[in-house]
């Protein structure tokens, strides 16, 4: 609700209030170099400007907040505050002014962007904010609405957002197999074209922090990896070798269980649904969620299925 969205904002601004209020943020020396997460994110808020303005002008203010609460909950304060964490550890001082720069300017013209529907927090928050970004009023009621610019890199955006693909199949094979998120995992990729292998080598440092990896290794073909869980990023085929990453028979054990409960739940459901008794009486809409109550069921016990014969193969 609104109150869960006012402290993720709350909180994401002590993150970036934090990492730059004792630094230099780019106000006194504009030597700084803006990384593929900044470019990234200055383009996504532009084109969040122009989609909540229009949906403004047309009256929806429906969409103008789911439009906001997305950006701000999902791409800031999730995606971006961790992409940030990589520059600011281990960046050199002009990537580090950059991101400090990137993170202060993007807030303050969010905080602006939200004022008009979340008055008294974003007027708290823009206070603290506006000396970092060289502002001296007194309001922020007195500050204009955020521009649309035509000066955004595109491209790191299209970049970004396939590299979060990336994390999320790495995220998504360890809750497969239910890793550790703190395990280090090394990643073999086959079927790499050129700017597949050029966003990879240019980024690893944000895929190796938010993936969490040990190591990354291009290989040939799917012949040259040992037995892996496998995911695919369009023709980008991944690979994570599960060879000592976990106890085999414990989790053949684990998958044997969860296997037996999913197929007793498919049965269940079956023959409710295979009652005439129960079909002939029923309202049609407790029928059709029976129905889609089966199909999961069926999902389920199919993917537990076949991550048993991979666990087998291994």
């Amino acid at each position: 609700g609104y109150r869960n969205f006012c402290n993720k904002l709350w909180n994401a601004s002590r993150y970036v209030l934090m990492s730059t209020e004792e630094n230099d943020c780019g106000l006194e020396n504009d030597d700084m170099t803006l990384s593929l997460a900044d470019e990234w994110i200055i383009a996504r808020f532009n084109s969040t400007v122009k989609d909540f303005r229009q949906a403004l002008d047309t009256y929806r203010f429906d969409q103008a907040a789911a439009i906001a609460y997305e950006f701000t909950w999902n791409q800031f304060c999730d995606w971006y505050l961790e992409l940030t964490k990589p520059v600011l550890q281990n960046g050199t001082e002009v990537q580090q002014r950059g991101t400090r720069h990137t993170l202060v300017n993007v807030l303050e013209q969010l905080l602006r962007l939200l004022h008009p529907v979340m008055p008294y927090i974003t007027e708290t928050i823009w206070q603290r904010v506006k000396p970092l970004v060289g502002n001296t009023d007194d309001t922020i009621m007195l500050q204009p609405f955020p521009q649309v610019e035509d000066n955004v890199s595109h491209q790191a955006m299209q970049d970004m957002e396939w590299l979060k693909r990336v994390i999320l199949a790495i995220r998504n094979i360890r809750g497969e197999m239910d890793l550790s998120p703190n395990k280090p995992l090394p990643l073999l990729l086959s079927n790499a074209d050129s700017m597949a292998r050029g966003r990879i080598e240019n980024n690893q440092s944000f895929l190796s922090s938010l993936a969490k990896l040990e190591s990354i290794e291009f290989i040939e073909s799917d012949d040259d990896a040992p037995a892996s869980m496998t995911a695919l990023v369009d023709t980008l085929k991944l690979h994570i070798p599960m060879a000592g990453l976990i106890d085999k028979e414990a989790e053949l054990q684990r998958l044997q269980k969860s296997i037996e409960k999913a197929n007793k739940e498919w049965q269940r459901l079956n023959g409710k649904l295979g009652n005439d008794n129960f079909v002939s009486k029923a309202p049609e809409a407790v029928i059709a969620k029976e129905r889609e109550k089966l199909a999961e069921a069926e999902t389920t016990l199919k993917q537990l299925q076949e991550q048993q014969e991979k666990i087998k193969a291994l």
